[in-house]
């Protein structure tokens, strides 16, 4: 410890501090607007100036480093004077009315007794309301260029940048353009470092700013980073969204988690329960629209609808046995919710017929994980990254699917890290990537393994840690002998050489990590890529370490919660199989019922038994499986066919249309709850907000719904529901729902109380029953589906940055929804120019399963002969044409390949349901 003396007391620092960082801990308020935590000192504003005796000129306190017996005054006469000289100064141009009344400016003005400025104000440049999240206000700018630093180290977007000199000096967005002309991607990190408000939220602007709100910290509810954010609220709605310092985000956020709150303020909300009208019968075919929706139902009271519910299930089980019905929960809910509901399928139903999307997402990973690892989580955190001399990343796009995650990739790149992005698309990754890998689709094994080749070839084998912790190596090395760069470089598209300078430069490094999407998993083929990433980390001892492992990227917010409390068909909860006569018998004995011990059907095997008429009734809870599920138009169909479908969703969505009861429930913003990311973080969330009409929680209404069908439970609150999952659920038997309100997020394992929880696993075994990993052989298996000459084009699908999933969330929000309005396919300008049709017009895509229109737009990120869509757009459900062709392990659907022809269409343009 340094000790000096601040203000004539004694204070100590750490080596490195600043006088800032002491003043700041002392209680010492020193006015300071261009530091900010988290961003490189600038120094820029001078309004933080002290007095170091002996010294001449007066110090910026942010950026002068404390020194043994310093002796500092950032009080007396001469450092008061020079700071309200700065305050004063910077004050002369500001509007007469702040923008903001958190003005940091106006704090250390009032702070200093400063009213108004005696300087004259210059004429100062009009707002800039070109964007439909972010205003800016020029009149406001100090030019303390946190803005800048927050786009450039933080995000790592470099949009925002501080053009021409002395007098001219401004805040620019590229070369100046408008915002909204700019490639702003609407993070919001700028609004949120500002300290004046010349960048301020919209949705903030509109509402009149309003003086006093309250604040609810919670949690993001899109993707699996888990971002910790802090809710504003004025009379019961959102105002605003700021990000909090949580694990995974420190106070970072994305266009959605910082502008997609507002769907929960949308008219099309459901308020109240409603039933199929009798002269309304399902129609699995015809255009969808949430208004014509909705008149096919009459509103009814949760009396009525308990009781109907009841009778449908029994009778169903009565007459059809205890396979005739099944149940899908959802990822977006919370962990609670999750073990509720496939308690209920279990208990009530009688059988394992429960999913969620994770079939549709990383089924392929998590099978290949089990297998190869005895554990189907992520081995480090996402901000390992930081901690990586090579970052792998395969098959995914972070910068849209993971924007914060993303982030950590670009700053380790920014420190040094070098980076490899194999992918058949460019992402905004490559632009900043040591090698950009784009091999050809379907080829993943035949890169991979050729990679492998080339580590066992060249000997670069960690031999130490494969004899101390692998098994299957002989037969391992065996399978890759004809897999040489040369024999697989025409297969994938790939040349040789390139091949072995990736393989060499992640077996060298000190820390190599992996991370992956689901252009990995969503193929046939999905768990065999998978096997080979996870040989790749084995072989060369690249796990166990920070900055080192395997990290599938989860989609969607509490995919890796979902799956842990058991809401999949072959599990129990915490991945105990239901074949295991000694997890079956723990769990007759917690639940106090009969267990089956066949594994349950998966979601499009569910899909496939409706048509068979072997599930007669089914439960949804908030998924989407008309938008979301490959071969969208069988889906319809089977979900129309159903004796009795309960749908419990906030919106009318495209499945609750096909329902005979849909019950409203409750928006991510109003209930409490524990969710897990992607880095096995259980975090806690707070309603912000009551629910509408005569909405229900989500808890409440699983357990209704089991009471209706004759369960009797005794776990009733949050809390208690907690409680009792944690007591079956090893993995997380440590974190008590005390300790979580307290400290908001613990990782697990986390198996007593009183354990910090593990970040990084598999540091010394994997928990197989060898305690080794296992080493699988992959052979190369083809897509299902190859162009022909009918269908001569690849379509992969997927997401996008402004929106989420099936849509109907991020497509109810204003700003998400104008950023990105209309579905539209992604081609090479090549192809456009073969068909003749050029950007903006409409096109139709058709497969052996249907056919869809969307806008053309040009993108050479995508190879000649294939293309990307999205698929959140019900106007344009790319599903429609996707494979339901199956991964024999991870019973995944192929949806990142099928065959396509694409011609231009007559429409001028498309209609938005």
């Amino acid at each position: 410890m340094i000790e000096f003396s601040l203000n004539g007391k004694i204070a100590k620092a750490n080596d490195g501090d600043t006088i800032l960082d002491v003043a700041k801990r002392e209680g010492v308020d020193i006015p300071h607007l261009c530091f900010k935590e988290g961003l490189a000192c600038a120094g820029n504003c001078r309004a933080c100036v002290v007095e170091i005796e002996g010294e001449r000129t007066l110090a910026p306190s942010c950026c002068r480093q404390v020194q043994p017996g310093m002796v500092v005054h950032s009080n007396n006469e001469r450092a008061e004077k020079a700071q309200r000289m700065v305050l004063e100064l910077l004050s002369a141009n500001m509007p007469e009315q702040a923008h903001r009344p958190d003005s940091e400016l106006d704090h250390y003005s009032r702070a200093v007794g400063l009213q108004g400025s005696r300087f004259e104000r210059r004429e100062q440049p009009a707002s800039d309301t070109s964007h439909p999240a972010i205003t800016v206000n020029m009149d406001a700018c100090i030019q303390c260029t946190r803005c800048v630093r927050a786009c450039r180290e933080e995000q790592g977007n470099a949009v925002i940048g501080l053009a021409w000199r002395g007098d001219h000096a401004q805040i620019v967005f590229d070369m100046s353009d408008p915002l909204a002309e700019s490639t702003c991607v609407a993070c919001g990190e700028c609004v949120q470092a500002c300290p004046t408000g010349a960048l301020m939220s919209t949705s903030w602007v509109k509402a009149g700013v309003p003086q006093q709100t309250h604040a609810v910290d919670s949690l993001c509810p899109f993707c699996g980073v888990g971002c910790q954010v802090t809710y504003h609220v004025k009379e019961d709605r959102i105002v605003r969204v700021e990000g909090r310092d949580g694990p995974a985000n420190d106070s970072r956020l994305c266009v959605k988690g910082r502008y997609g709150f507002d769907y929960v303020h949308h008219p099309e909300r459901l308020t109240q329960p409603l039933v199929r009208r009798e002269d309304a019968p399902k129609q699995a075919h015809r255009d969808w629209t949430a208004q014509s929706a909705m008149a096919q139902f009459r509103p009814a009271t949760w009396d009525e609808v308990l009781e109907k519910i009841g009778q449908q299930f029994k009778g169903i089980l009565a007459k059809h046995g205890n396979q005739s019905l099944a149940g899908f929960g959802s990822a977006k809910c919370s962990n609670e919710e999750a073990y509720l509901f496939q308690k209920l399928v279990r208990t009530g139903f009688g059988n394992h017929h429960v999913d969620h999307c994770t079939r549709l997402c990383h089924a392929s990973s998590v099978a290949a994980l089990l297998e190869g690892l005895g554990s189907g989580a992520v081995s480090n955190p996402v901000k390992d990254a930081m901690k990586a001399e090579v970052i792998v990343v395969i098959g995914a796009n972070p910068t849209v699917n993971h924007p914060v995650g993303a982030t950590w990739m670009k700053n380790a790149v920014a420190d040094g890290a070098k980076l490899i992005v194999m992918d058949p698309r460019q992402s905004d990754l490559t632009r900043i990537a040591t090698h950009h890998i784009q091999f050809k689709p379907d080829t993943d094994v035949a890169l991979l393994n050729a990679m492998l080749n080339v580590i066992v070839s060249e000997n670069l084998v960690d031999h130490a840690f494969v004899a101390r912790r692998t098994e299957g190596y002989d037969a391992f090395i065996k399978n890759l002998t004809p897999f040489t760069p040369e024999a697989m470089a025409p297969v994938c598209g790939i040349d040789a050489d390139t091949i072995r300078q990736i393989a060499r430069m992640y077996a060298t490094s000190k820390a190599s990590i992996i991370f992956w999407g689901m252009g990995v998993s969503q193929h046939i083929h999905g768990t065999d890529n998978a096997r080979c990433l996870i040989a790749l980390a084995l072989l060369t001892g690249q796990i166990g370490r920070p900055g080192t492992g395997l990290h599938p990227l989860r989609g969607q917010n509490n995919v890796q919660g979902a799956s842990d409390a058991g809401l999949i068909p072959m599990m129990f909860p915490d991945y105990q199989k239901v074949s295991d006569a000694k997890a079956k018998a723990f769990f007759e004995e917690y639940w106090n019922c009969e267990l089956s011990d066949k594994p349950g059907l998966t979601v499009v095997e569910i899909m496939k038994a409706i048509e068979d008429k072997q599930i007669r009734g089914m439960y949804i809870m908030g998924e989407n499986p008309a938008m979301s599920d490959p071969d969208a138009e069988h889906a319809r169909e089977s979900l129309a066919s159903l004796d009795f479908l309960l749908v419990q969703d906030i919106f009318m969505t495209e499945t609750a249309a096909l329902a005979d009861i849909v019950l409203p429930a409750s928006a991510f913003a109003e209930k409490t709850g524990s969710f897990t990311n992607t880095d096995r973080t259980v975090q806690m969330a707070r309603a912000a907000l009551p629910l509408p009409g005569d909405a229900r929680q989500d808890l409440w209404i699983i357990q209704q719904v089991a009471k209706a069908i004759g369960l009797n439970w005794k776990a009733q609150t949050v809390a208690e529901v907690f409680d009792e999952m944690r007591m079956c659920m090893p993995e997380i038997r440590g974190i008590t729902w005390e300790r979580l309100e307290r400290e908001d997020a613990v990782t697990y394992p986390c198996t007593f109380e009183g354990d910090t929880g593990h970040p990084v696993v598999f540091t010394e075994t994997f928990p197989t029953p060898s305690g080794k990993g296992k080493l699988v052989p992959a052979s190369l298996v083809h897509a299902d589906e190859l162009p022909d000459e009918d269908y001569p084009i690849v379509l992969m699908t997927g997401r996008q940055l402004e929106h989420w999933h099936t849509g109907s969330m991020t497509r109810r929000s204003a700003v998400l929804d104008a950023l990105e309005p209309v579905p539209v396919v992604q081609m090479h300008p090549e192809d456009l120019n073969k068909l003749g049709v050029k950007a903006g017009d409409v096109v139709e895509m058709a497969s052996r399963r249907g056919a869809i229109q969307a806008y053309a737009r040009q993108d050479a990120a995508v190879q000649p002969g294939t293309v990307f869509m999205a698929f959140c757009y019900a106007e344009g459900a790319i599903n429609k044409l996707t494979n339901p062709a199956l991964d024999p392990f991870g019973k995944i659907p192929e949806l990142k390949f099928c065959a396509v022809r694409i011609s231009a269409s007559k429409a001028e343009a498309l209609l938005n349901p």
